[in-house]
């Protein structure tokens, strides 16, 4: 089963989730109220960013439009990631992630 673990930019608890059926990060954000920050949800602004500490073979391929509003910031898969697009694989596995921060 795959697990998300969010790391908070505050250093608080850490959140995991169990995700049995893999799923968008989006989601599961929603569903636990996780550290990482939304706006568009349709890969228009990029406030979801998020690293992608670990994992992140577990994650399907970047599309074009996420790849798109990843460029203007001028970073790349697999090291971040939009948290409205990104979505998980099925299966074992542990995706770490954290947001981005603002100064970042």
């Amino acid at each position: 089963m795959p697990i998300v673990i969010f790391e908070a930019l505050d250093n608080s608890d850490p959140v995991r989730i169990d995700a049995p059926d893999g799923g968008a990060i989006a989601d599961l954000c929603d569903e636990t109220d996780a550290p990482v920050p939304f706006s568009c949800r349709s890969a228009n602004c990029g406030t979801c960013r998020i690293h992608v500490l670990e994992g992140a073979e577990l994650l399907l391929a970047a599309e074009d439009e996420e790849l798109d509003v990843l460029d203007i910031f001028a970073v790349a898969p697999p090291a971040q990631r939009l948290a409205c697009q990104a979505k998980m694989l099925a299966g074992a596995g542990t995706v770490r992630i954290r947001a981005v921060a603002d100064d970042e």
